[in-house]
């Protein structure tokens, strides 16, 4: 099981904005990254150009939600930065 730990109140800031379907599907997909050991790319991927750094990707309806992580000793740490896409290009920065 993936031990996973929250950065500041980055994270919390940007839940408790989401409407309640939305927080369901976060919760789904970090329980997701909790148990199954092998998970999809659709869910979490290697943010490309980096070393380390890891996008869990949160999809509902026509938006994608995107909450940056890294690995540290072998810990997940979640939300460092988020943003909700809207387009098809990952801006290079915030």
């Amino acid at each position: 099981m993936l031990e996973k730990l929250f950065y500041g109140e980055h994270f919390w800031e940007f839940y408790h904005r989401l409407d309640k379907k939305i927080k369901l599907k976060v919760d789904r997909t970090i329980n997701l990254l909790e148990t199954v050991e092998h998970v999809p790319e659709k869910y979490f991927k290697h943010f490309s150009g980096t070393e380390g750094l890891y996008e869990i990707r949160v999809e509902f309806e026509y938006n994608i939600y995107r909450i940056f992580s890294f690995f540290d000793k072998g810990k997940l740490v979640i939300a460092i930065n988020r943003f909700h896409k809207k387009t098809n290009r990952t801006p290079k920065k915030k």
